[in-house]
């Protein structure tokens, strides 16, 4: 299977878990992913990878119109639900991909990307035509995944988070960010990161037998100063360690 078609099918069996989901809900991260957005209420928005809608929902009510994408129709279906709930007029969902984005060139003045790029099997290419449907002066913000400059915690992160979920292909590490973002032509503005001390089930619910028997010998044999790397620590007897987030704004030159 390729990256695209395993995304499909784990997010079209973990559909509903992402409506609820505390981390994909997290109501300070969506706050500031609108305030790093700076919308202005003549926008047109795009929302990539919108899974089931958070993102795109945020962004609704400070902007002129908004359009969510994503490559698997149970997650849209979701999103549509959430839509009605709440009324939300100015939002849309259809099925696409972010390597072959369906919409003419300078067509929006904000792009939004949540909890997705990790899972883009060509960034280039996808960050190419992000840029390219942006309007002149448009913006872009980021949330997503990312591993600390370090690497261990890059090897050993990228590891766990693809025995969790097989379509992952990789999370950033901040510096690679900007580069990549400032070899497509995007101006960096701001780079934050942010960290969550998350149970492990957060790695191994809904996972494989085989995969969650993975994820437990890599952790098991770590050594203290890796187990200090990833913060991992045992609370009222569950497995806790750490995951990195980087929330990202940028521009069109």
């Amino acid at each position: 299977m390729t990256v695209e078609e395993k995304a499909r099918r784990i997010f079209a069996e973990r559909a509903a878990f992402y409506t609820t989901s505390s981390v994909h809900t997290d109501a300070a991260v969506l706050a500031r992913v609108v305030d790093l957005a700076a919308p202005q209420p003549h926008w047109a928005a795009l929302d990539i990878a919108t899974g089931t809608g958070h993102t795109a929902l945020a962004v609704a009510p400070h902007v002129s119109s908004v359009v969510g994408i994503d490559l698997t129709p149970e997650m849209l279906s979701e999103a549509e639900r959430l839509r009605a709930e709440r009324a939300a007029g100015n939002v849309a969902f259809r099925v696409g991909d972010v390597h072959h984005l369906p919409f003419a060139a300078d067509s929006f003045d904000l792009v939004t990307c949540r909890r997705a790029a990790h899972h883009f099997s060509d960034i280039d290419l996808a960050l190419h035509e992000i840029r390219r449907v942006m309007r002149p002066a448009a913006r872009l913000v980021i949330d997503d995944r990312s591993v600390a400059e370090d690497d261990f915690v890059d090897r050993c992160m990228n590891q766990l988070d693809w025995l969790h979920d097989e379509s992952h292909v990789r999370e950033y590490r901040p510096s690679e960010w900007r580069c990549m973002l400032a070899a497509c032509g995007l101006v960096v503005e701001t780079v934050e990161t942010y960290t969550r001390h998350r149970p492990l089930t957060a790695l191994t619910d809904g996972v494989s037998s085989g995969n969650v028997t993975r994820i437990h010998a890599i952790l098991n044999d770590l050594t203290d100063l890796q187990r200090k790397s990833l913060n991992l620590a045992d609370v009222n007897g569950v497995r806790f360690l750490d995951h990195w987030y980087v929330l990202i704004a940028a521009s069109k030159a």
